[in-house]
């Protein structure tokens, strides 16, 4: 059974750091791209960042210098390291396992930065 599992989530002041995490099971994970996408109240989800199999990482603009992408292929888990937190990075975050025969979504996880 595929399963995506994001966790790390939670409230935060603005300034403040979270690291979010995505286990992955019951896919191959070595081989996939896997990426952080959100989605804020009445805005479409939108690419945070995202790592090949090969550890390229591609980062939206108004999240680079901030946020750090990377993955553990012993662990089948992708993190999110964000740093510098501001309100609008307020959102549902959610974890995205693709390859080129396959997109896989996790149930995402709630990020809140207060002001």
């Amino acid at each position: 059974q595929v399963q995506l599992v994001e966790s790390g989530g939670g409230l935060v002041q603005a300034g403040g750091s979270l690291r979010l995490s995505c286990a992955a099971s019951g896919i191959i994970f070595s081989g996939a791209t896997m990426g952080w996408y959100r989605q804020a109240p009445g805005k479409q989800r939108s690419l945070v960042a995202r790592i090949t199999s090969s550890s390229r990482t591609d980062y939206a603009d108004s999240v680079k210098g901030r946020f750090t992408i990377s993955r553990d292929n012993t662990k089948n888990t992708v993190y999110l390291q964000m740093n510098s937190l501001k309100p609008e990075d307020t959102a549902v975050y959610y974890c995205n396992h693709w390859t080129s025969v396959s997109s896989t979504w996790g149930q995402g996880t709630q990020v809140t930065v207060s002001s």
